[in-house]
Order: C-alpha cells, then sequence, then structure tokens
C-alpha cells in the first residue's frame, strides 16, 4: 500500500510538473491602420472595444510601444523577423511604398521568421488575415514557417474598386488557403469572421501542443467593412448608400461605419480569448493586440489620439501604437507600462519562453522584454530609431524624442511631459541634442554597414484560380 501511494506521488508529481513546463503558446492580433485613440481604452470615444479593455484590466497597456515603421510592408517585416526594416531590405516595395499586387520583392526566404524560431522548438504555427511581405510563391507564409495560413497576400484595397485604379490597373484580390488561390474578390465584409474563425478552428485542433497564432486583420484599413451583425445601428441613409455600391466601393459612405468595423475586430480578440478559456489554455498562453502602424491623413473616422502626427509620418502617432497584452499569472494585472518596447521584441521575447534560440548568425534588433512585461524592469533600448523608408528621421532615448532631417537635428521633445510633441526644446538643452545626435550617427554607421541581401524574382506573376 505504502509502494502505490510512493508510485502514485510520483505520477502526480511528474503531471503537475509536465504540465508546468509546457511551453506557452502565443497569439499576435495585428490591426492595420489603427490609431492610438482607437480603443476606448485608451480614450476613444468614438469606437466601444469592452473585449479589449477587459483584456487590458486582466493585463498591462503598453503606453510606448512602437512598430519599426509607419506603413503597412516594412511594419510587417520588422514584426516577422525581429528587425529594423531598412537592414533587411525590406523598408519600401519595389515600386511603391509597400508591396504592390505581382510585385517582385518579398521578405528574403533567408531571414528566419518568428513562426521559424518557434517551429523550430516543436511549435505549430498559424496565421489567418494579411500577409503583405511578397506574393509569390517564394515568399509566402508557408515558405516562411507557417503550418497554416489563410488569408490575403496584401491589403485589400489593392483590387480593381481602388479609387487610382486607372493609375494601379489591380487585378482581383485573392484569398488563400495556404499557397493556393481558393477565391477571387471574396466577400470583404466576411474577411474579419472568416480569419477569427480560421483562428479558432486552429486553437482547438492545436490546443495539446504549444502554438504561435498570428491573426493580421485587414481592417480598420479603408475601405471598412464590417460583417451585417455589426451593421445593425448604421444609419439608414449609410445602409441605402452601400447597397447601391453595385459591384463598386463606395470609400467616403464606408468611412461612416468605422465604429462597427472595430466592433468586430473586438467581438473577434473576445471569441479568440473565450476559445483559450473553453480549452484549458487561457493560464498558459500570451495574447498580445497592437496595430501596424497609425491612422491615415485627414481621416474623418480614425484617431491617433492624444499623439500628434498619423500613418507615413514619423511624429508618435505614426509609430506609437495602442497595444494591450495578457498572460493570467505572468503579467501583472491592470498596471499600465510606459517602458520602450517594440514589435521588434516579440521574437527574441518569444523564442526565451518557448525554449527555442535566437539566429547568433546576424543582427537582431529586437531584445527580450519579458522581464519589462513580467516585472517592470527598465527597457533594454537605450534607443529606438524612426524611419520613413530607408531614411533615419529620429531617435527616441529614455524620454527625449530627437527629430532628424539630412544629418541635422531640427526639433527635440520631452515626450515625458509633452506628448503631442508641441513644445520644441532644440535650443534649450544643448546636452540631450548632443547625445541623440550621437546615437544616431552611430546606429547610422551600424546598420549601413551590416545590411541584408533583399530578394527579387525574375518574372511576378499575379495570383489566379
Amino acid at each position: 500500500m505504502i509502494r502505490k501511494f510512493a508510485v502514485l506521488l510520483v505520477v502526480l508529481f511528474s503531471t503537475v510538473t509536465g504540465a508546468a513546463e509546457k511551453p506557452p503558446n502565443f497569439v499576435i492580433i495585428f490591426t492595420d491602420d489603427q490609431g492610438y485613440g482607437d480603443l476606448s481604452c485608451y480614450g476613444g470615444n468614438h469606437v466601444s472595444t469592452p473585449r479589449i479593455d477587459q483584456m487590458a484590466a486582466e493585463g498591462s497597456r503598453l503606453t510606448s510601444f512602437y512598430v519599426a515603421a509607419p506603413v503597412c510592408t516594412p511594419s510587417r517585416a520588422a514584426l516577422m523577423t525581429g528587425c529594423y526594416p531598412k537592414r533587411i531590405g525590406m523598408a519600401t516595395g519595389s515600386k511603391f511604398g509597400v508591396l504592390l499586387a505581382g510585385d517582385k520583392k518579398g521578405l528574403n526566404p533567408d531571414e528566419i521568421t518568428i513562426a521559424e524560431v518557434l517551429k523550430s522548438a516543436g511549435y505549430k504555427t498559424g496565421m489567418f488575415g494579411k500577409w503583405h511581405l511578397g506574393d509569390q510563391p517564394e515568399f509566402m507564409p508557408t515558405k516562411q514557417g507557417f503550418d497554416e495560413f489563410l488569408g490575403i497576400p496584401y491589403s485589400h484595397d489593392i483590387h480593381p474598386f481602388h479609387p487610382r485604379q486607372s493609375h494601379y490597373k489591380f487585378p482581383p484580390l485573392p484569398l488563400l488557403q495556404d499557397e493556393t488561390v481558393i477565391e477571387m474578390d471574396p466577400d470583404a465584409d466576411f474577411l474579419t469572421k472568416r480569419f477569427t474563425e480560421g483562428a479558432v478552428t486552429f486553437i482547438e485542433k492545436n490546443k495539446d501542443t504549444p502554438f504561435f497564432l498570428y491573426i493580421p486583420h485587414p481592417i480598420p484599413h479603408a475601405p471598412l467593412h464590417a460583417s451585417p451583425p455589426f451593421m445593425e445601428d448604421v444609419a439608414a441613409e449609410t445602409l441605402t448608400k452601400l447597397k447601391q455600391e453595385d459591384g463598386n466601393i463606395d470609400y467616403r459612405t464606408r468611412d461612416k461605419i468605422f465604429r462597427q468595423a472595430i466592433s468586430e475586430i473586438d467581438w473577434s480578440v473576445g471569441q479568440i480569448l473565450d476559445t483559450l478559456k473553453t480549452n484549458g489554455l487561457d493560464e498558459n498562453t500570451l495574447v498580445i493586440f497592437t496595430s501596424d502602424n497609425g491612422p491615415p491623413k485627414n481621416t474623418i473616422f480614425s484617431s491617433p489620439g492624444i499623439l500628434r502626427g498619423n500613418k507615413g509620418t514619423t511624429l508618435e502617432g505614426g509609430m506609437r501604437e495602442p497595444t494591450v497584452i495578457r498572460w493570467p499569472g505572468k503579467i501583472p494585472a491592470g498596471i499600465d507600462n510606459d517602458e520602450i518596447m517594440t514589435t521588434m521584441d516579440l521574437l527574441p521575447t518569444f523564442a526565451k519562453l518557448g525554449g527555442a534560440k535566437v539566429p547568433t548568425d546576424r543582427v537582431i534588433d529586437g531584445k527580450d522584454i519579458w522581464p519589462v512585461l513580467s516585472r517592470h524592469a527598465e527597457s533594454p533600448h537605450e534607443a529606438f530609431f524612426y524611419h520613413s523608408a530607408n531614411t533615419l528621421k529620429a531617435v527616441r532615448s529614455g524620454k527625449w524624442k530627437l527629430h532628424w532631417n539630412k544629418r541635422r537635428p531640427t526639433q527635440l521633445y520631452n515626450l515625458e511631459t509633452d506628448i503631442a510633441e508641441k513644445n520644441n526644446l532644440l535650443k534649450t538643452e544643448p546636452e540631450v541634442v548632443q547625445r541623440l545626435t550621437r546615437l544616431i550617427r552611430e546606429f547610422d554607421r551600424e546598420i549601413s554597414a551590416n545590411l541584408r541581401p533583399t530578394a527579387f524574382v525574375r518574372e511576378p506573376k499575379p495570383l489566379s484560380l
């Protein structure tokens, strides 16, 4: 009897130890063109985001969280690789600021993505949403570490109804399952719903193994879309105009359903969190919600909130994102964290937590921020650098931000007291200007000396059924 009891204790201890040692799951929810003020937990009165607000209450708001570029493609490249876009040749598309349909350029297959890093440690990897890192076969998500992909290869406005279609001549928008086009011109009103359902199925299917789930929603990038359940409170006049689109896209009318589009994203976040809880994964899953860049200029719907600037600029409103992170029992609940962190930090941080190795044969700009997230240690970043395309435009170190133009400083702000960048202190803080000038020059020399090759294909082909 004593021996049986001893054996039982060993079995129980092994079970508990095994459960405790199971690597955590990781979920990144990444929206498109969402401003710093476009969550109600970030002060937005024009939206309602109860599930994301709840996520913030149970986790943390990251109030100095940055993307590495103020537009889609380079921002996503930095998230995937942990590197500044310039370093990996992804600061622009081949002919435009971002990749377009049939672009000859894409994320170099020799780069090591966050999906590949975690896959090397036994993780299942899935992506449901917008890729925008190359639409040719060599550049697809399934060639960059993802086991599963359901999504679109670039922004959903790269389609025949673009306002400047006469100039661009975009082909129909493809929807892919892994590497196969399964539809052309899918009904964009249902993309948020379809990607959410795919993500839920992925969680349920992989609940017994560690997984990395990436959900880059195409919304709220214009033109705005939402499925019927979220359109019930839309004004009758707006609904009538939308019904009259007749195959075209009425961008201005769709601008008026921003609140509805954000509500569906909030619903989607709730679906992910509920699925994790239902499947007993809640306490072993880190979930982060953020966006790829700030809101478009002159928008009537999206908002940078208390920040100045917008998409395409290196002002705070272009690159500081509304970010909420949650991991029950691991990340302190209900406490804001204002330390400098970036999307580039997710690769090394997830690698450490997941028992994977960060590549050592190349420069990785991201840092392990787990001490910052879990116990509010200081940021590991002495400086964060802002780029517009390949041009270095600003640096932040601690509370100070220095703007730079043509080899000289132009503006200095104390972001601790002047988050909206209104009071230029360039002439009153010469020592700070000197220190930040040194940082920006040193980094410019370093990154220029450590550029990695850009990948191209000779004859890009448009995607089709």
